[in-house]
């Protein structure tokens, strides 16, 4: 899925359910210089949503 998010940022937020985002990511890619900052925020986006799947999984563990 990382490299998903870098050489087609907008298809990872599509295929994660953001549609908005994916649809921005696309706008930004279009542009030569806009692809590298969309290829980043894609990936952020991607590691801060499995790091927020982990944080539920330890509270559900922890009884919360």
């Amino acid at each position: 899925m990382i490299l998903i998010a870098v050489l087609l940022p907008w298809l990872s937020f599509f295929l994660r359910g953001k549609i908005l985002s994916g649809i921005i990511c696309l706008i930004l890619q279009l542009t030569i210089l806009g692809w590298l900052p969309a290829a980043i925020w894609a990936v952020a986006s991607r590691v801060d949503g499995k790091n927020k799947q982990r944080i539920r999984s330890l509270e559900r563990r922890m009884g919360r």
